[in-house]
């Protein structure tokens, strides 16, 4: 178990969605020395910056969240750039964990990475069984290089590490942008601008019928510290709520948390994405003691109160 009072720590991504929430609970925990590089002054697809960033905060433990990412639409409009952002950043720190004698290194995968016809439940073993779901092909297989490489540098040069593989995470903070958001956000949005413009139709993309498992923030944030303080070996271990809704059903759900009454509208020329997706989320619970506390539609209220705040704060 790692004393986080004694042990300096870099959170890549550290300032964003779920790395803010990482960042409050290592505080929580005691740790003293917690640096977060921020893209302005680090680059970390550019070796150089990854360096200079070693250089400057010495970490006994990183903790990579670090992504460029985001929904159907914006896999689909920058794939060579998920690729290579996301494989760049993660090859240049781990060898630089490496050859500076790192302690660990703390991997977030994702769901992506699994093959488009995974048996639901998500097993990990069945994490090589086939290609990914074509429109975040990329960005999975960037990642699922970044394990291999993980275990490889632990073969080889005995470089500790932890892989975790979150489901879709959702909550306070998330990226609400229509362009580039994931599925909760934007939907919350459409729905808040439905009832602010007195629209009586929300369009949604593809069928409705692909189902969907989501995760909120802070179990995802609690999941990826334990594995921190308890995981030596990149054995990836899934992190999830265990449980599956349909897109059609998520969008009732969230029509009801804003107070939208009107007609829900499906775009079946859109993507649905992959069919489904639900983990088996026995391995954390077995080797971290971990399962998520947060339901489907506590999370859902404080994520729709969250952006409210928001919108009366910033209302263009």
């Amino acid at each position: 178990m790692l004393n986080w009072e004694e042990t300096r720590v870099v959170v890549t991504g550290g300032a964003g969605f779920l790395g803010r929430v990482v960042c409050r609970k290592l505080r929580e925990r005691n740790c003293r020395a917690l640096h977060v590089p921020r893209k302005a002054d680090y680059d970390l697809t550019q070796e150089p910056d990854v360096v200079r960033m070693y250089d400057d905060f010495a970490p006994d433990v990183v903790i990579h969240l670090a992504a460029e990412v985001g929904g159907i639409g914006a896999n689909r409009a920058h794939p060579g750039r998920f690729f290579y952002a996301n494989l760049s950043m993660g090859l240049h720190l781990i060898e630089q964990a490496r050859l500076r004698g790192v302690r660990k290194f703390v991997q977030a995968g994702t769901v992506c990475a699994y093959p488009k016809h995974t048996p639901v439940p998500f097993r990990e073993a069945s994490l090589w069984d086939g290609y990914p779901e074509e429109t975040n092909a990329p960005y999975g297989v960037a990642k699922k290089a970044l394990f291999v490489m993980l275990d490889a540098y632990r073969r080889e040069y005995g470089l500790q590490s932890a892989v975790v593989l979150p489901v879709n995470l959702y909550g306070p903070h998330d990226n609400f942008d229509l362009q580039t958001s994931h599925v909760i956000p934007a939907l919350i949005r459409k729905c808040l601008t439905a009832v602010a413009s007195g629209q009586d139709t929300v369009t949604c993309w593809g069928t409705g019928s692909a189902s969907r498992e989501f995760l909120y923030v802070d179990d995802a944030a609690e999941g990826l510290v334990r594995a921190a303080e308890m995981l030596d070996t990149p054995t990836p271990v899934n992190l999830g709520s265990g449980d599956e809704i349909t897109i059609r059903t998520l969008m009732e759900l969230i029509a009801d948390a804003v107070g939208f009454q009107g007609r829900l509208q499906w775009d079946p020329s859109k993507p649905d994405g992959q069919p489904r997706r639900c983990l088996d989320t026995s391995l954390a619970e077995a080797r971290l003691g971990w399962r998520a506390t947060t339901s489907l539609e506590e999370g859902l209220r404080r994520t729709v109160a969250w952006y409210r705040r928001q919108a009366v704060l910033s209302p263009a």
